[in-house]
């Protein structure tokens, strides 16, 4: 029997119970990520071992070393935007199919983004964990409209956020590596210049590639803020460590770590506010996006011929 392995560890099959019925029907068994968390290379080849064809993919390792362990896998179907766990350019030698979901998720992260924004800005978890304490004190916060917001990748979800701030009157700079225009109320930069220039630097790149690291923190404006919504690997987390507690930084938010779950020394800092991983986690978002994800599987096994469009095999 041929099977399916769906290994983003929070999907909810419900959303999508009809498709993966049609499946079923079709002789085709689910698997489920066993774990609740990501999986390792190793674990990800023994789960595509034998007859799994199809794979509903999170952000785990998808390498070279995968594809030639999983002989049997032909389609691959990214439940979200990134595909730089993907190794394209293996997956096309070993002729399998790779889709992803880049729509769903956009508005789910830049809402999240902006809400991360004002929660820095206004010192609400600060304030919240004061007034739990018995400490009424009203914390002296900053107006966003008085800010220069940087954005750093302008793609799907970079547009977006820039469409959510633009309302507030704060003046919005990016730095995009493929896009160099400039468009109305919105002027590109190079990266050391929008380092130097914003109040806050929000990053929505699509690659792990470094981004920030010591350098760069120590170009960023004394007393700034930084967001980081798009990949762990864009941050070096330890230096960001060192300019947060020296003051050089006002703050941070960061919903991506480099290694999760995350348990690093951000943690014991109050200027940052930490969140597991959980940028499309918008109930609307995620079953649109998990309803793409099958879809998109459904139709790859029919372009590979396990099925017919009817349903049949």
């Amino acid at each position: 029997m041929n099977k399916i392995f769906i290994s983003t560890s929070s999907f909810d099959v419900t959303n999508s119970a009809p498709i993966l019925d049609e499946l079923r029907k079709n002789s085709f068994e689910i698997l489920l990520n066993p774990y609740g968390r990501r999986l390792t290379e190793a674990e990800v080849i023994d789960h595509l071992k034998g007859d799994v064809v199809g794979i509903i993919a999170g952000v785990e390792p998808l390498t070279r070393k995968v594809f030639e362990n999983a002989v049997g896998l032909k389609v691959i179907s990214r439940c979200g935007i990134g595909l730089d766990n993907v190794d394209l350019e293996a997956a096309k030698q070993h002729d399998i199919t790779v889709f992803n979901t880049p729509a769903a998720p956009v508005a789910a992260v830049a809402e999240l983004t902006v809400g991360l924004i004002l929660s820095l800005l206004r010192r609400i978890p600060e304030a919240d964990r004061n007034l739990r304490k018995d400490q009424w004190k009203s914390l002296m916060g900053h107006l966003l409209s008085a800010q220069t917001i940087g954005i750093i990748g302008y793609g799907r979800i970079g547009r977006k956020v820039v469409e959510l701030l633009q309302p507030f009157g704060c003046r919005i700079i990016f730095y995009d590596v493929n896009d160099s225009n400039s468009y109305p109320g919105l002027q590109y930069v190079e990266l050391q210049e929008l380092l130097k220039s914003s109040d806050i630097v929000s990053i929505h790149v699509s690659s792990s590639k470094q981004v920030l690291g010591k350098n760069e923190f120590n170009l960023m404006k004394e007393g700034s803020w930084l967001i980081n919504l798009s990949r762990g690997g864009v941050v070096d987390e330890c230096a960001l460590y060192e300019y947060l507690k020296s003051g050089h930084l006002s703050g941070a938010a960061l919903d991506v770590f480099e290694k999760e779950p995350y348990s690093g020394k951000l943690k014991e800092l109050d200027n940052v506010i930490l969140t597991p991983h959980m940028g499309s986690y918008a109930k609307e978002a995620r079953k649109q996006m998990e309803n793409e994800a099958v879809i998109n599987l459904k139709n790859g096994l029919i372009d590979k011929g396990f099925m017919t469009k009817e349903g049949g095999r």
